[in-house]
C-alpha cells in the first residue's frame, strides 16, 4: 500500500516488523528514491502537529477496494 508523507513524499508500506531489541512494534516503508525506512508503528500511523494544525503523518493512497452494490431498483 502506498502513503503520502504530509511533507509530499510518497512511500510504499513494505511490511511492518518487530524491533528485536526491546519488542516494538515497527513499520518498514520504501520512499520512491528506494531508500528503505523504519519507523515506529505508532508515529507512521499518529498524527504529526504542523502549524498549530494536527495532520495524519502519513496518508493512504491507495483506496480499498470498494464491495459491489447490491441494490435493487424500485
Amino acid at each position: 500500500m502506498r502513503y503520502r508523507h504530509y511533507k509530499g513524499g510518497i512511500y510504499e508500506l513494505v511490511c511492518e516488523a518487530v524491533l528485536e531489541a526491546d519488542h516494538t512494534p515497527v513499520v518498514v516503508y520504501r520512499g520512491e528514491d528506494g531508500v528503505v525506512w523504519v519507523r515506529p508503528h505508532d508515529a507512521f500511523f499518529g498524527p504529526v502537529a504542523v502549524g498549530g494544525v494536527t495532520l495524519p503523518r502519513f496518508t493512504p493512497l491507495d483506496a480499498a477496494p470498494q464491495a459491489p452494490s447490491h441494490a435493487h431498483p424500485q
